[in-house]
């Protein structure tokens, strides 16, 4: 059976979306604010989901993330890359 999670997690980068909307002090009702800017939904409840790994991301939303946050999706998901190599 293939599943839908990794390590019990919906997504691999809601932890580093987190570190990257704390390190710039802000809050997820900032973040969900730019995201709408740019035709994103998502509410700060859906952003906690997110960084907790209980709701997938998708990939024009992780874009969204990346250009809201200034850091390539390609950084963002780097750590995982990494680990998926090494097995």
């Amino acid at each position: 059976m293939i599943s839908r999670k990794y390590d019990d997690k919906s997504n691999v980068t809601g932890e580093v979306i987190k570190k990257l909307r704390k390190s710039k002090k802000m809050s997820r009702e900032t973040l969900s604010n730019k995201l709408m800017m740019l035709g994103i939904d998502i509410n700060r409840d859906g952003i906690y989901k997110i960084e907790i790994g209980k709701r997938i991301i998708k990939d024009f939303e992780l874009s969204a993330f990346s250009i809201v946050l200034g850091c390539p999706e390609t950084e963002m998901l780097k750590e995982f890359r990494e680990k998926l190599e090494e097995d």
